[in-house]
């Protein structure tokens, strides 16, 4: 059987999870009394995750083509807000989102071109467009950090093209571990030791928030038959420092949100950070 059928399998086997949580889920900030002080932006959350859920697993559907079309499509819009937050330029910009759209592209219909080749290419082009032009004051952090957001975000999107059926997995387990790091956070991190931070980059996130996201990242992945402890351990470290890999990156450019379009949440790159390095794990272990 065709990984493509594998994955497609694996998207229908994941629709009643996803209805029962998303249904679950409806109720519970349906009924929140008025007191509750995040009441509004958990039904704006819901919203969102009633919108973005269809499109996840409907590109899964489409074989692919449509994986392709969903890696490409975030990775555009997160390296536009990567971009913004590093302070790179419109040269830089576009390396981003030329590598966002071709390394996808590559990943579903030339996977062998993904070696030592196309990151010695990747590292050049890093570089082109302060070299070319005579940035000596800001070209080496320039090229630094346009390098770190290729690693981050395109090279990382092309695991939602390459793992086939473990990517449906990853994306669902990362959005559960997400909702469980905060359950988590709420119920048990307010005073003991499970209330320690975890960084001072992000103070709210605690110890008690991982031991929720461990539980909840577990789930989908019973769900759906693909659950194995390097894969776990995968996903749980994704949930746990990409969060904190983007607090960093928005610490140093001094801002609160990658972006403000997107409900409940700010921008894309709030949404994917855990899945991104997530994914980057998942390619390592599996």
């Amino acid at each position: 059987m065709s990984a493509v059928l594998i994955a497609e399998e694996a998207a229908a086997r994941a629709v009643p999870l996803v209805a029962g949580v998303l249904g679950a889920g409806g109720v519970a900030v349906a009924v929140l009394p008025s007191k509750v002080r995040m009441r509004a932006e958990l039904r704006k959350r819901w919203r969102t995750w009633a919108l973005v859920a269809p499109v996840f697993l409907g590109a899964y559907f489409l074989g692919g083509g449509g994986t392709f079309a969903l890696a490409a499509g975030l990775g555009v819009v997160a390296a536009g807000e990567f971009a913004r937050m590093a302070g790179l330029r419109r040269g830089d910009l576009a390396v981003l989102v030329t590598a966002a759209v071709a390394l996808p592209a590559l990943a579903w219909l030339a996977p062998q071109l993904l070696d030592v080749r196309a990151a010695a290419l990747l590292l050049v082009a890093t570089a082109l467009p302060p070299v070319l032009g005579g940035d000596d004051r800001a070209g080496f952090t320039r090229a630094a950090r346009t390098a770190f957001g290729l690693l981050w975000i395109p090279v990382a999107l092309t695991g939602l093209v390459t793992l086939g059926d473990t990517g449906v997995a990853v994306g669902l387990a990362v959005a559960l571990g997400d909702v469980g790091a905060w359950c988590g956070g709420t119920a048990l991190g307010r005073r003991g030791p499970l209330a320690r931070p975890l960084s001072p980059l992000s103070p709210n996130k605690t110890w008690a928030g991982v031991l929720g996201a461990a539980v909840a990242t577990a789930l989908p992945l019973l769900v759906l038959g693909g659950f194995a402890f390097p894969l776990w351990a995968a996903v749980l470290g994704g949930c746990v420092l990409g969060d904190l890999l983007e607090s960093m990156v928005k610490r140093e450019s001094g801002v609160k949100d990658a972006g403000s379009w997107l409900p409940g949440f700010g921008g894309l790159l709030d949404r994917i950070d855990s899945l991104l390095v997530a994914l980057l794990l998942a390619m390592v272990m599996t």
